[in-house]
């Protein structure tokens, strides 16, 4: 093919889109409105997966040190701690500083005034890198020389990482399911456009048009629609999630729940739009012509 022929089959495809100016529309509409949907469910999966994630790593492992050792040897286990493969911090914490944070835990409460530091023990309270190994952490903390014991809520991890794996799971099931739901409802989208050009299809073929010169400026034409819904969705989202964090801001006084910054997602949300946005044009083009070609 010469290279003004590429030319004009280009400049053909950019006036289809204006020539059939309502189909064009009704397709950049679907697909930002598909890619939208599919966007923001996968937005508040990925935050609630976070928020999730932020509330397991609030598990810890109390461990509580002999209170006949010195505090410099108390002091001396939390390197040996910090050697365990699955943790992630010890931070060690005095008899003076436990028995000041559970005062201040009991609004100052008078009766808790006779309470010696020496009545309590030294202890660390330890994170961990995967809370779904805390049992298995749990014994090689006891096992340690100096421990005297440990208190671990297995029964909280293990909830947290139930409600991750299911969040998973459901996330990863529902996006499937909207994105070929989008796919077919775009694509049908993109047929009804090349329905709408049967006549001029036909003709083509009867003068003698190749099936490669037919197809590049509707192909050009899918592309071009696909890539501007892309990039439409790309930028409603970002406009929509802002918003929404901010709203939620300021309702939220609490701070019960924490949104990732868009900045974050920007490279993934980019890549994906890209992608499904040309996916979209061109298969979706190339695909819907494929039947009419035959005259």
């Amino acid at each position: 093919m010469r290279i003004n022929n590429i030319g004009y089959l280009l400049k053909e495809g950019m006036r289809g889109i204006f020539l059939h100016g309502f189909m064009s529309f009704a397709a950049v509409c679907v697909t930002v409105a598909c890619l939208l949907i599919v966007g923001s469910f996968s937005i508040l999966a990925y935050n609630l997966d976070v928020m999730v994630e932020d509330l397991n790593q609030t598990s810890e492992i109390l461990v509580y040190i002999d209170s006949d050792l010195s505090d410099a040897e108390a002091r001396s286990v939390g390197t040996k701690i910090n050697a365990l493969d699955n943790v992630l911090q010890a931070t060690f914490v005095s008899r003076e500083q436990a028995l000041q944070n559970f005062i201040e835990d009991h609004d100052n409460d008078a009766a808790l005034k006779g309470v010696q530091a020496e009545d309590l023990r030294h202890r660390y309270v330890v994170t961990l890198e995967d809370n779904a190994r805390m049992e298995e952490t749990d014994e090689q903390l006891k096992q340690i020389p100096g421990v005297a014991q440990t208190n671990a809520a297995y029964e909280l991890a293990e909830g947290f990482t139930t409600i991750q794996d299911v969040l998973h799971i459901a996330s990863a099931a529902l996006i499937a399911v909207l994105l070929v739901i989008s796919l077919l409802i775009i694509s049908n989208t993109v047929k009804l456009a090349m329905y709408d050009r049967r006549n001029e299809i036909a003709i083509m073929k009867m003068v003698g048009a190749t099936n490669g010169f037919i197809r590049l400026p509707f192909i050009v034409e899918g592309f071009t629609l696909g890539m501007t819904g892309s990039i439409l969705a790309f930028g409603l989202e970002w406009v929509m999630y802002n918003a929404l964090v901010d709203r939620v801001a300021q309702v939220d006084a609490l701070r019960l729940f924490s949104f990732v910054p868009f900045q974050e997602l920007l490279i993934p949300m980019i890549a994906t739009f890209a992608a499904a946005g040309l996916f979209v044009g061109i298969v979706g083009s190339w695909t819907s012509i494929r039947k009419f070609m035959d005259v």
